[in-house]
């Protein structure tokens, strides 16, 4: 199995004016759109404690995010033993996660230490974030039965959100706090909101005012670059468009039901003008779900949702996955060349972005590309380099298996064999 070693973050490629305005939404509201009256942090230095069964690849991946935290966004946390630490990330199984939060791969509780302590005080105002008047102690659930991954991913989601901001904007194209999961572990801009979120001269207990007086300061003092930079504020994302892709992409409903949530959510972003990512996400949503029910409209979509993502170079990791998609569809065809010329540029974004699960299906595709076009001895190298990466972003061998049987399955050579 494979890893990433050296983080790779971009810094922050907006303004502090428009920084300033993503800090204070990502702070002072929930995702249900509800307001919060105070800022809360942890105050002092801040300890953290595993539970549960953990691999060696967990603890790796802790540990490179503790040293990121502490580096970048000059937070003073550190990994203990004892029971009484701030922070207790329990690793369990994704159906006691499910048990407990149904639509969750993860979560994040104030005031609790245990999954068993969630069930009962699930319905108290203690756990409850919209109450909280600071942060003592809190539980981050995290599975330990599915990709190394996906547990690393859920790591960096849910102790950023323990740690700081507790919303999620669909309006910010390069951070975790984003539903699109399209970002895996925490960004440049990430890392920036935490140290202004814990720059001291911010306590638990201040208002959304008192925030906001004294952001302009802080941010100058910790991203100069970002007062360089001209201020091009995105419009605030639609109700409406985020309840029609939360249908399209969540459960609950008939496939067909999603496929209109899709267009629908397409044509909220088309009559608002947007021309930003969420265009692009609202076409690429709209390609995967029509995937199965008629690929030539899959394929146009997919086409347009790389022109939203080519008018930005922060759209790079957006228009990797789109890549997938069309270099797929392109070796489905027998245009190994188109195939490679959507893939290559894309390793090493996800190398960058640390994404293994897109690395590996790159590669895997890419590997068929070349069968293609007849350079079997290099193809088989690609592939068996492809299998560390996807040991530890799609999981064991029998799920590493079946995505390889399901890409080889594009070739038009394995099917004239079958």
């Amino acid at each position: 199995m494979k890893n990433f070693v050296a983080p790779q973050p971009t810094p922050p490629t907006r303004s502090n004016h428009d920084i300033a305005r993503d800090f204070l939404e990502l702070t002072f509201e929930l995702e249900s759109g509800r307001k919060l009256e105070i800022l809360t942090k942890f105050e002092g230095p801040i300890t953290l404690r595993v539970t549960g069964k953990v691999s060696p690849s967990f603890l790796s991946d802790l540990n490179r995010l503790l040293v990121r935290l502490r580096n970048e966004a000059y937070i003073d946390i550190r990994l203990v033993q004892k029971r009484e630490a701030n922070i207790t990330i329990q690793a369990v199984s994704q159906r006691d996660i499910r048990r407990a939060l149904p639509q969750a791969a993860c979560f994040v509780v104030p005031n609790i230490s245990s999954l068993s302590q969630y069930r009962s005080a699930r319905r108290k105002s203690s756990t409850n974030w919209a109450l909280l008047k600071n942060r003592k102690k809190l539980a981050i659930f995290v599975p330990n039965d599915t990709s190394p991954q996906e547990t690393r991913d859920c790591l960096h989601e849910e102790l950023a959100q323990a740690l700081g901001p507790l919303n999620d904007l669909y309006r910010l194209p390069d951070s975790v706090f984003n539903d699109d999961n399209i970002h895996a572990v925490l960004t440049g801009f990430d890392m920036t909101v935490l140290r202004a979120y814990y720059d001291p001269t911010l306590k638990s207990g201040m208002t959304r005012n008192q925030v906001a007086g004294r952001l302009a300061e802080i941010l100058a003092r910790i991203n100069p670059r970002g007062e360089t930079l001209s201020s091009q504020p995105l419009p605030r994302t639609t109700r409406a468009w985020i309840d029609a892709i939360q249908t399209a992409l969540g459960p609950g409903t008939t496939a067909s039901n999603r496929r209109a949530a899709a267009r629908q959510a397409l044509q909220i972003a088309q009559n608002n003008g947007w021309q930003d990512h969420r265009l692009g996400f609202s076409h690429y949503a709209l390609g995967r779900l029509m995937q199965s029910h008629d690929i030539t409209t899959a394929y146009s979509e997919f086409l347009e949702a790389d022109r939203a993502y080519s008018r930005g170079s922060q759209y790079s990791l957006h228009r990797a996955f789109v890549a997938t998609q069309l270099a797929a569809h392109a070796i489905s065809v027998g245009r190994s060349g188109e195939a490679l010329s959507w893939i290559n540029p894309q390793l090493a974004i996800s190398v960058k972005f640390e994404n293994a699960a897109l690395l590996s299906t790159l590669m895997l595709l890419r590997a068929e590309a070349l069968d293609l076009e007849g350079k079997i001895k290099q193809a088989t190298t690609v592939r068996l380099d492809s299998l560390g990466w996807a040991r530890y972003g799609i999981g064991p061998d029998w799920a590493v298996r079946s995505k390889i049987s399901e890409i080889a399955s594009l070739s038009p050579k394995t099917r004239d064999f079958e």
